[in-house]
């Protein structure tokens, strides 16, 4: 992959008529808000914050019940450090849906758009860092079984990885690094 996705174009409409769109200037205070309230504290609002200001190569992308922000995506540049090679991906997280629209497919709905997304720009890979048996019914296995490991020391359950192009990742592993902007999520 040269590089991660700068833009992604147009809107989606998946099953559940949830209505997967970017992320636009007017989402920030309701994609802060949805983040508080899903994870219950600030980290993971401002983590999103931080890297809209820091990288330009993020996907960011919103569900709306009439004009408010139901659930958030985003989707960062994650490099998996191979010996003297680097691959550079994209990492899944955070994702967060109001909590009176949970299990309602609003979630999956934001992922597969933004799965679909990151695989048509090129990215080789994406990795998360979440619940094991959440994550596997959109293609994420064990990151362990590729020789992948997280930079953080994490269960080996709960990091993984979905590879979109297995040449690109033919003899890949190694550490996989998030931008900085985790580094402070707290």
């Amino acid at each position: 992959m040269g590089g991660a996705p700068e833009c992604l174009g147009e809107e989606r409409v998946m099953r559940g008529d949830w209505k997967v769109t970017e992320e636009q200037a007017g989402d920030v205070a309701g994609v802060r808000r949805v983040n508080q309230l899903a994870f219950g504290r600030a980290g993971e609002a401002e983590l999103a914050d931080r890297l809209r200001k820091g990288c330009g190569a993020i996907v960011s992308l919103v569900v709306r019940e009439g004009s408010e922000v139901i659930g958030h995506a985003m989707f960062s540049p994650v490099t998996i450090e191979s010996g003297e090679r680097a691959v550079m991906g994209m990492g899944l997280g955070p994702v967060a849906v109001e909590p009176g629209f949970q299990r309602r497919g609003v979630g999956k709905s934001l992922i597969s758009v933004g799965l679909e997304k990151v695989e048509e720009v090129g990215s080789p890979f994406v990795v998360v860092l979440g619940h094991p048996e959440y994550y596997p019914r959109f293609g994420f296995e064990r990151a362990s079984r590729f020789g992948i490991r997280c930079a953080w020391d994490v269960p080996d359950d709960v990091f993984m990885v979905r590879v979109f192009d297995a040449q690109a990742m033919e003899g890949v592993s190694g550490v996989a690094r998030y931008r900085g902007e985790f580094d402070a999520v707290t």
